[in-house]
């Protein structure tokens, strides 16, 4: 059977879908705390991001649900979840236990919220899905009239029957005839359940159906089918995330300028005082290097002292000449602080990248386009920005952060080339002429 088309596959695109008006559709993630494999894996940072937040972050940005809940029984899971604007079902200990299975705790829910017509059930450990992902699937229900759709990707994988070993039963093949063995372009593949999603209407799911009635699936590419299963795989998947995962709204390749908090950031807090009583702090070539390479890409980049906790004027001056970069002065508030320069510059916060250290950053790394804090930052911090380093403030974070906002706007770029080429060859408007974009570029 031929995939079926997505967007990227130039197919021609609908308008980015709105709520269901007819059914009270709602997303369920299951997120128990007691998992066996990886210790709270649902909230363990894949990519700077805790592991569920990618998942309710596309499920809240594709505006296609009157509501996005997160079922648990771990108070920490529960607080991830409202970080992210989710709601919170507290499942009970009966659907809870090692045994209890995904339907018991999607049956739970449905009972308690009586009024749900369509439950979409998104798996946690699926962190490459995309809001377009879930509107393709939807519309199958909404507008096709289908009962359940499930998401599916394409394998080109020969399978055998197991055998006991020791016995005298020998494997045979399962889907292939080993004597006309086909080439890999020559066979269509066979179509397997990836468990990203799990769209099902409420009267099947109380007759303790997941799957069924007039069902479909949706395909998804592979790139997009990442599940953390065992902890081996969290390096690869980190890796996949950073390429294909969904980084939210705001498109990263417009992003201009990069706010960066000197004392926490780009040093790592500590003032040494001489024998002289001179101030000295120290910096990370590689964080030096970091800035340069913003700067050679057109970011400008902003160094920010703290009145609070601030850097000799000496001092600041030596790094205005060493880094060539202007230095602002911030308080309490640098939200506030930082607003009239954007007017100014004729920029808005989604226009900018912040990278921040402390809890009084926090407006600034929910408002920014991309946010970072370094590894050693406060949780609070942490739960604001969009990005968390590996490296610490002083020791790297700020290299890291600004590959990161390259990496992304590399992406960026290269997605935009290939939609432009896939609505040539398809013969449709491109973007710039006015067009809504096949598929959207994304950064938090």
């Amino acid at each position: 059977m031929p995939p079926r088309k997505r967007p990227q596959d130039g197919k021609k695109v609908d308008p980015p879908m709105k709520k269901a008006k007819e059914k009270h559709v709602v997303a369920l993630i299951l997120a128990r705390g007691g998992s066996k494999g990886i210790p709270l894996k649902n909230i363990k940072k894949l990519a700077g991001v805790p592991l569920i937040g990618w998942v309710l972050r596309a499920a809240h940005d594709s505006g296609l649900f009157d509501s996005v809940w997160v079922s648990t029984d771990h108070d920490e899971i529960a607080e991830v979840a409202k970080s992210f604007k989710a709601k919170v079902h507290r499942r009970s200990l009966e659907v809870s236990k090692d045994s209890s299975t995904s339907l018991e705790a999607i049956q739970e829910f449905v009972k308690d919220h009586p009024g749900v017509d369509v439950v979409c059930n998104i798996q946690a450990t699926s962190p490459c899905l995309h809001p377009d992902h879930l509107s393709e699937a939807l519309k199958l229900i909404t507008k096709d009239g289908y009962d359940s759709v499930f998401s599916v990707v394409r394998r080109h994988q020969f399978r055998w029957k197991e055998v006991n070993e020791g016995g005298s039963e020998v494997t045979v093949p399962l889907n292939l005839d080993p004597k006309n063995r086909p080439r890999r372009q020559d066979w269509d593949g066979e179509l397997v359940e990836n468990g990203s999603f799990y769209f099902s209407t409420t009267s099947l799911i109380k007759k303790g159906i997941l799957q069924g009635g007039k069902m479909t699936y949706y395909e998804m590419k592979p790139q997009y089918s990442v599940d953390i299963d065992i902890d081996i795989d969290w390096p690869v998947a980190e890796q996949r995330v950073l390429r294909y995962g969904y980084f939210g709204k705001v498109p990263p390749e417009v992003v201009r300028l990069m706010f960066c908090k000197l004392s926490g950031c780009l040093t790592d807090g500590r003032i040494a005082i001489s024998s002289s009583e001179e101030e000295m702090v120290s910096f990370h070539i590689r964080d030096m290097e970091g800035l340069r390479m913003l700067k050679s890409e057109n970011v400008e980049v902003v160094l920010l002292n703290c009145s609070q906790d601030p850097i000799g004027q000496s001092l600041v001056e030596k790094l205005r000449e060493r880094t060539g970069c202007e230095v602002l002065t911030v308080g309490k508030k640098p939200l506030e602080d930082l607003q009239p320069f954007l007017k100014k510059k004729k920029l808005e916060w989604k226009d900018v990248a912040y990278m921040g250290n402390d809890g009084a950053d926090a407006d600034c790394l929910n408002q920014s386009g991309l946010s970072a804090v370094p590894g050693d930052a406060p949780a609070d911090a942490v739960k604001a920005a969009k990005y968390s380093c590996h490296h610490t403030a002083g020791n790297g974070a700020v290299r890291e952060f600004s590959e990161y906002i390259l990496l992304k706007k590399q992406e960026a770029k290269s997605k935009r080339e290939q939609v432009r080429v896939d609505c040539l060859d398809s013969g449709y408007a491109t973007p710039s002429s006015g067009s809504q974009s096949t598929e959207s570029v994304f950064s938090k």
